[in-house]
């Protein structure tokens, strides 16, 4: 990419900042190694005064405990902004109990974090979305490129798609805001639920459906983060957007054999994955999965067993072209790093 980065920000707020990703982000705002990594301020939405208190022990943090649900919720964190501003809205939801809560956070919750970013005189907005609006691929060898059209899966996809309308209003009433769109992402800070997928491949207990050769794109967090700060600091048009995952897909038989070599690897015993399920079990639990969520009910397992049926891949091209964006961390070795994080903080696997 040949158009110089903007100058960093003197102060960048993220929301969802004590999340998997939003804590990694955090994090890599405070380093400094060139123009897109950089130290600076950091004012961080965080829910809890208990995740105020962990992020508040960074020194380039200034945490904020609000709510993105509620307008007032973000008094606090717009208020008394000097100099240059720019936002990272991370916060979300992907596996609640409720389905109205996909409502509530992901675009209602988007609403009011772009309507505070224009009444405030953000500079530029990077709105962090799904692969769900463009649901799942038509046959195995397919891509998602940048010019797909909205086809949500289920009620997240739904929301996240609503989310990004919301932005899009938003930049047709002059915020300069951008888009990226991860997949299923991987690595340290990770919640209970990749622990389990860790601990399910250790004991050969992943359940693979069919032949698994459905491929799926992933993305190591740390990858992710540069794919963010790229498109905050790149100049581009506002409402752009970019898919931001590891350089190729995967096959599911061959992410489950990665995550067998990095256990091994870091001395774990982990025995042959014999689990598979047919077909079919995908294609019911689908089912189930639309009877429970018409009910106002979310069910992690059902909805994630029903969507591992499926081909989810993105190609990066417009994301390499456009941001100079270049994943620099394997699938191996972010898993192998996520399993020492997972270590260090003495999670079972």
């Amino acid at each position: 990419m040949s158009t110089a980065p903007l100058d960093p920000p003197d102060i960048t707020i993220v929301t969802g900042a004590a999340g998997w990703l939003g804590r990694a982000l955090v994090e890599h705002l405070g380093r400094d190694g060139g123009p897109f990594q950089r130290p600076g301020r950091v004012r961080a939405l965080v829910t809890t005064a208990e995740d105020a208190r962990l992020l508040g022990a960074l020194p380039h943090v200034d945490p904020v405990v609000g709510d993105v649900r509620l307008p007032d919720g973000l008094t606090e964190l717009f208020a008394g902004l000097r100099g240059t501003v720019d936002l990272v809205h991370a916060a979300g939801v992907i596996h609640p109990r409720r389905t109205d809560d996909f409502t509530e956070i992901n675009a209602r919750g988007t609403e009011n974090v772009m309507q505070a970013a224009l009444a405030h005189g953000i500079r530029r907005a990077v709105h962090v979305s799904s692969n769900s609006p463009f649901g799942v691929n038509v046959h195995r060898l397919d891509m998602f490129r940048n010019d797909e059209p909205y086809a949500p899966y289920y009620g997240y996809g739904r929301s996240k798609m609503q989310a990004e309308l919301r932005v899009l209003d938003a930049v047709a009433r002059g915020l300069d805001a951008v888009i990226v769109r991860p997949p299923w992402f991987y690595g340290p800070y990770q919640p209970a639920r990749q622990t389990t997928f860790f601990r399910m491949v250790r004991t050969g207990r992943f359940p693979v459906i069919g032949d698994g050769r459905q491929r799926r794109s992933m993305v190591y967090v740390d990858n992710l983060v540069q794919g963010i700060v790229r498109a905050e600091l790149t100049p581009t048009p506002p409402g752009r957007g970019w898919w931001i995952a590891d350089e190729r897909p995967y096959e599911v038989n061959e992410i489950v054999e990665t995550v067998g070599r990095a256990l091994a690897a870091e001395g774990f015993a982990v025995r042959p994955n014999r689990l598979r399920l047919p077909t079919i079990a995908a294609r019911l639990a689908e089912r189930a999965d639309a009877l429970v969520q018409r009910t106002g009910r979310y069910v992690q397992q059902i909805h994630v067993l029903g969507e591992m049926g499926h081909t989810i891949a993105c190609d990066i091209s417009a994301a390499r072209a456009e941001l100079g964006y270049e994943p620099t961390v394997s699938l191996e070795e972010g898993m192998r790093r996520s399993i020492r994080w997972c270590v260090e903080q003495g999670l079972a696997l």
